[in-house]
């Protein structure tokens, strides 16, 4: 095959699958002991003050004279926090001891701008540090060698996410299994497979690489996902066809550790209470089927879920009806291996602000941290680049 025809034919590997060379099946894997992180990334910018909202605070109802929740409607879950009408199905979980909310989580010298803010979430960087490498691809760089297991990174999107990309592995971004597969069933990946790579050319050799890796990979994950048909009835929206195909994955045994899917549409500057309101209740019922799934399938144990957003959004509302980019936000934890249920610490101080904005009182890399050490046993500070004390959530 000619050089120029190889590099033209390599879009599929180049633009969303990046898969690390050790991704095969453990012949004495022990499903029940394999301990999964699920990331579920919010993006735009979700409204945390309107998401957890403080109904005794008058600060927030002045601030929101036509956008604040009224206080009859609230999901109350404390004598003056409670959740978003829309939320339910995560009220439910939260009552079950199956929930953790983290309030006032940011960084400091906090970026607007949603590409900067989101690369400092998963590069897990200061604001003024860059890097081409996410503390989940590091992990994967640092956790497999010093372990004899296979560990495996899968975005839920046809792209792969700045979170999952290491210096030496890298996960892989599967939208749907069947297709890929069968896109890497074509007569040119079969005939890849078989190529000696060019050694003359680094970048040829990486291609070549990338490409039989991804063969190999796109084989066993559909192959193993396969075996197990998920009848379990979820909602109609994308993050709940994501969710559902994670879950199908833990339950037919894929030898994964992170799995990382997301959601769009938060970037609520116009008219926001009917846009959050579906966002809110898709998000809610999504999560809500997944975590019974799981229970369902006894699988809860094994699994912690996080849920984010690259920032949260102003304290006063805008003359949009809306909210502009803000700065701390809430996070959220879910399983049943929590040692903190409910709120983890209290709510945002409204009467001491930073120009408008909430301030932060937890760096979300001290819940990184947490969640390498406590859940995924591997010490986080050569990955994350510093210390982070841990909190106990899990």
């Amino acid at each position: 095959m000619e050089r120029r025809s190889f590099i033209k034919r390599t879009s599929l590997a180049t633009a969303a699958l990046w898969i690390p060379n050790f991704l095969k099946p453990l012949e004495n894997f022990i499903a029940d002991e394999y301990r999964n992180l699920v990331i579920i990334q919010l993006s735009g910018g979700n409204d945390g003050l309107n998401t957890v909202i403080p109904f005794e605070n008058d600060i927030y109802y002045n601030a929101r004279k036509t956008i604040a929740i009224p206080k009859n409607n609230v999901l109350k879950l404390t004598n003056d926090l409670g959740f978003h009408p829309s939320m339910s199905g995560l009220k439910g979980l939260y009552n079950d001891g199956l929930m953790c909310v983290i309030n006032n989580v940011g960084y400091p010298n906090p970026n607007r701008s949603h590409f900067r803010s989101m690369d400092i979430w998963q590069s897990a960087t200061d604001a003024n540090e860059y890097k081409n490498t996410g503390w989940i691809g590091r992990y994967l760089d640092s956790s497999c060698s010093e372990c004899n297991h296979p560990y495996l990174a899968i975005e839920l999107d046809q792209t792969l996410s700045l979170a999952l990309k290491g210096d030496a592995k890298k996960g892989i971004a599967v939208n749907n299994p069947q297709q890929l597969y069968n896109e890497t069933r074509e007569p040119f990946f079969k005939q890849l497979k078989d190529l000696a790579p060019d050694k003359d050319h680094d970048n040829v050799a990486y291609l070549y690489k990338t490409m039989a890796e991804t063969y190999a990979s796109a084989e066993y994950i559909f192959e193993t996902s396969k075996t197990y048909k998920n009848n379990y009835e979820y909602p109609k929206n994308n993050l709940a066809k994501q969710l559902k195909e994670i879950a199908t994955f833990i339950e037919s045994g894929l030898n994964t550790r992170v799995y990382y899917a997301s959601m769009g549409g938060f970037d609520t500057h116009v008219g926001q209470l009917n846009r959050q309101e579906k966002l809110l209740k898709d998000f809610s019922e999504g999560v809500t089927a997944f975590i019974q799934n799981l229970k369902s399938m006894n699988k809860l144990n094994y699994t912690t879920v996080m849920v984010f957003s690259e920032f949260g959004r102003r304290v006063n509302q805008n003359a949009s009806n809306g909210t502009d980019h803000g700065t701390a936000n809430n996070v959220f934890i879910l399983g049943s291996s929590l040692k903190k249920k409910g709120f983890y610490n209290t709510a945002p101080d409204l009467t001491n602000l930073d120009e408008g904005d909430i301030k932060y009182q937890i760096d979300f890399r001290n819940i990184y941290a947490t969640l390498l050490n406590n859940w995924l046993k591997v010490t986080p500070d050569k990955i994350i680049g510093q210390h982070f004390d841990y909190l106990n959530f899990v």
